[in-house]
């Protein structure tokens, strides 16, 4: 085969290749962009078929029909409803999620505000499933049907059976109120909260920040309970999920020949059977994140969290519909940007998917 046609098969190669790359970019930007329509139709719709009128809302049970009609046309819900829902769009393409009628602040202000302590309590809680959940499923797996995979498995079954609400409860009443090993609810005592300015919104991060190790513990001891309960909840899942994965790598050829080659039972599990679940383990801690960023609205409700989950139920019990549909577009867009996220990372992980 001579040089110059060697040279033009490599180049067809690689134009394929490149043309490859940009027909899955674009798949995924495509696939994005409908996934985030899907949502705000699911959100626009929400809003107008709850029984709460967000006039009444804003000006209250007793003001004149005047007053109703101006403010009901002031916010378009005399437009026919596909033109509200293009508006509806286009404000949230601008940012601009309306203004809260229970705080009177920019509904994205708010969520600004009160987002930071939702993401630091679930990046903490994932964090601590993660370093227990992998090494309890690895453990149950290498010991099927003994009693450490018994103890594993009933620990996960646990983990999914108990209510939210009542671990939270038994916790505050066994470590705060009896032993006294945490703070209680909130994310500072009150004696602390004027000491802090805020740069992050991540109350430990700010705490390194103002180099105030008092405040740096006294917020540890506050979110170490409510992170453990969430992180309980993702240990159970990503256990389970690890010990499923690790057993069907086990059974696979490749360990098989690994052993007779005399290769070491450690790393036989920790460097090859792991090292390919790892790849499928991605999309599972990327689901868990998702979850307890979106569902630790209990939690945050027991322990006084000023989280995005309090912010919405507030707004909902008070008919705030313009704080409960930002607070929901932000939580669907974050689970949205988690998943794909954990897409980009399977691809890098699994040179199969690169291809």
């Amino acid at each position: 085969m001579s040089a110059v046609t060697r040279k033009n098969r490599d180049g067809r190669t690689r134009a394929r290749l490149s043309s490859g790359k940009a027909g899955s970019l674009l798949r995924l930007v495509f696939s994005l962009a409908i996934t985030f329509f899907g949502l705000l139709l699911v959100t626009f719709l929400i809003g107008r078929v709850l029984p709460i009128d967000p006039v009444l809302a804003a000006v209250g049970d007793r003001a004149p029909q005047a007053v109703y009609d101006r403010v009901r046309e002031e916010m378009g819900l005399n437009l026919p409803l596909w033109q509200q829902f293009f508006i509806y769009i286009s404000n949230i393409l601008q940012g601009d999620f309306g203004r809260s009628v229970l705080t009177s602040n920019p509904v994205l202000e708010d969520i600004k505000r009160v987002f930071p302590a939702t993401l630091e309590l679930a990046t903490i809680a994932t964090i601590i499933g993660v370093i227990l959940g992998i090494p309890a499923g690895v453990f149950a797996a290498i010991n099927k049907g003994k009693w450490p995979d018994h103890v594993v498995r009933v620990i996960g079954l646990a983990g999914y059976s108990m209510p939210i609400f009542w671990l939270g409860l038994m916790g505050l009443l066994v470590f705060y109120m009896k032993l006294d090993w945490v703070a209680g609810p909130g994310r500072l005592d009150a004696f602390y909260v004027d000491f802090i300015e805020p740069t992050t919104g991540l109350m430990l991060v700010d705490t390194l920040i103002e180099g105030d190790m008092d405040l740096f513990w006294n917020a540890v001891s506050h979110i170490i309970l409510p992170a453990s309960i969430l992180a309980y909840f993702s240990l159970a899942y990503i256990a389970r999920m690890t010990r499923s994965f690790m057993l069907e790598q086990l059974s696979q050829e490749y360990i098989l020949t690994a052993r007779v080659k005399g290769i070491s039972e450690h790393r036989i599990i920790w460097r090859h059977a792991l090292g390919n679940v790892m790849v499928p383990l991605v999309t599972v801690i990327a689901l868990s994140y998702a979850n307890l960023l979106e569902g630790s609205v209990l939690t945050e409700i027991i322990f006084a969290w000023p989280g995005l989950g309090l912010y919405i139920t507030n707004s909902l019990l008070n008919a705030d519909m313009n704080a409960v549909l930002g607070g929901t577009v932000v939580v669907g867009a974050v689970f949205i940007s988690v998943n794909m996220l954990s897409d980009v990372l399977y691809r890098f992980l699994d040179p199969r998917a690169r291809r």
